[in-house]
């Protein structure tokens, strides 16, 4: 996973390691999902597979189940029930997940992000009981670590954006000053002269500094 974040893959990279994760490393997880919550909705961005993506429209179609729970604001930030034939907080939904799936165990954990609650690592297990209290501290340190991957890969983009809008400010200048010597204006008439070549080739204004930058190396060389 933190190969995945320097290198700057994608969100959906991570949110598919997240869940390939849990099951390789989460002792007694067979199923793995990851929800978080866009825009007031709650989304599955990834699951391990199938089943771990069903059991997550079960809980959005009932309106219940540890997941959500982990999500909501008003719960604890994990939500466990490691034996579904034993009775469970959420009877109907442990009803259909028996009645549908092989799916026997399952807890939801909260993701945080500054603080927020943004998500949800849900694990399922097809034996009952195989969700212990170690394997449960496993769940809590990945989801700990996921919220950190995310908030870092959130923080890559922001700097990625900041460090393109630098870049573009920097051509914006070179073109101006160019513009300046060239035809012996200040520097508002030539941020104008600028705008409206960016109107006219309705492209950006970034784009059309480039355009005169490269133009001036062109005849310098």
């Amino acid at each position: 996973m933190a190969e995945i974040v320097y290198s700057g893959e994608s969100y959906d990279s991570v949110y598919e390691a997240v869940c390939a994760t849990a099951v390789e490393l989460v002792d007694g997880c067979d199923h793995a999902s990851l929800m978080l919550r866009r825009g007031g909705r709650i989304e599955t961005v990834a699951a391990s597979d199938d089943v771990a993506r069903r059991i997550d429209e079960l809980e959005k179609e009932l309106g219940q189940g540890p997941c959500l729970d982990a999500i909501d604001e008003d719960e604890p930030d994990q939500h466990i029930c490691p034996d579904l034939t034993e009775g469970s907080n959420w009877p109907e939904l442990a009803s259909r997940i028996k009645g549908e799936t092989n799916v026997e165990g399952m807890a939801g954990f909260r993701l945080r992000q500054d603080g927020k609650r943004v998500g949800a690592l849900n694990v399922f297990s097809d034996d009952a009981g195989s969700l212990t209290e170690h394997s449960l501290d496993q769940a809590i340190m990945l989801t700990a670590f996921a919220s950190v991957t995310l908030a870092a890969l959130e923080r890559g983009e922001e700097a990625t954006t900041l460090r393109r809008g630098l870049e573009s400010n920097r051509e914006i200048g070179k073109a101006v000053g160019l513009l300046m010597a060239m035809h012996d204006i200040d520097d508002d008439r030539a941020f104008e002269m600028l705008a409206k070549v960016s109107q006219e080739m309705n492209v950006k204004v970034a784009e059309v500094a480039a355009q005169v930058v490269a133009h001036h190396r062109r005849k310098e060389n």
